[in-house]
């Protein structure tokens, strides 16, 4: 009678050491997607621009992004001020600069914290099941049933207009997703055999669940977490855009085209560049996240 069992503990010990080819397997087919699909690769470079802009922002930009007059009022782009300048002679490239910083700020904390916690319910909803797995996904549809943007803007709208709080708006919004994804892998990992042996052998189920489930199921997480990355920044452009965002003078790219709209006609550039910001960084995500999809889906992968 013990033989099940030392043959279940083998088999329990047996992904271990396979786990770093695993790893090394996955990284392999994302460069090979982004070598072969060059929109991936476009994608990417785009992005690694957006980063090290603004990372380095303080030292790009000519201006502080607060500093009036440094310009005539509402110019065109020029060799001086290559985006313009705003009702107030401030240097729109400089605030369009340190814009990025704060929006791409959004788009890592939404997704973090929307990612973690709802990978976490997904997680302990489909180890579990049964009421717990009944009750969570009900909570869940309750939330997909209001369009992101119109909740996320009555909890911001509730709690304050800021970027702090319209950040905790768009986090409560987006965990649903990461819930589900989580919780159809789960499903699947929890009947493979390396998961069975763990629980017949008495391994803990904190050290089946973040041991060994979450490990292979984080796939899809990953993916859905790069195309949220500029989801996050659209939703928080959308609210800044309304008011229910970022605040005057913070200079995140929503809050600029809201304050540019009033003089579309007359100085298109003040809303139009920080439009442009935001429509670049959204579409490197997407554009990395397709690869992602592309590179990390058994259904949609095709080895050479």
């Amino acid at each position: 009678m013990q033989i099940p069992a030392l043959n279940s503990g083998a088999q329990h010990t047996k992904p271990i050491p396979a786990k770093s080819s695993t790893s090394r397997s996955v990284w392999h087919r994302i460069r090979r997607t982004l070598r072969s699909q060059p929109t991936g690769a476009i994608g990417l470079v785009i992005l690694l621009i957006y980063v090290v802009v603004t990372l380095l922002g303080d030292f790009i930009a000519p201006y502080g992004y607060e500093k009036m007059g440094v310009g005539p009022i509402l110019a065109p782009p020029t060799l001086a001020h290559p985006f313009g300048t705003d009702d107030f002679g401030r240097d729109i490239f400089s605030r369009v600069i340190i814009g990025g910083r704060i929006s791409l700020r959004v788009g890592l904390i939404v997704v973090v914290v929307a990612g973690s916690i709802g990978s976490v319910i997904g997680l302990i909803s489909g180890f579990y099941g049964g009421w717990i797995d009944e009750v969570v996904m009900r909570i869940t549809d309750i939330f997909l049933a209001v369009p992101s943007l119109v909740l996320a803007l009555a909890i911001a709208t509730a709690m304050g207009p800021s970027i702090e709080n319209a950040i905790i708006g768009i986090a409560a919004v987006r965990w649903t997703t990461y819930a589900r994804l989580m919780r159809s892998s789960v499903l699947v990992e929890k009947m493979q055999d390396y998961a069975l042996s763990a629980r017949a052998v008495g391994v803990p189920t904190w050290q089946i669940l973040f041991r060994h489930l979450l490990p292979n199921s984080y796939t899809p997480v990953l993916v859905q977490a790069t195309l949220d990355f500029g989801m996050a920044i659209l939703l928080a452009a959308g609210l800044s855009f309304v008011g229910a965002g970022a605040q005057p003078p913070t200079p995140e790219w929503g809050a600029l085209v809201s304050s540019g709209r009033k003089f579309v006609q007359s100085a298109w550039w003040v809303a139009t560049f920080p439009g442009l910001a935001i429509f670049g960084a959204v579409l490197s995500f997407n554009l990395v996240g397709d690869a992602l999809r592309d590179a990390l889906d058994p259904r949609l992968r095709h080895e050479s």
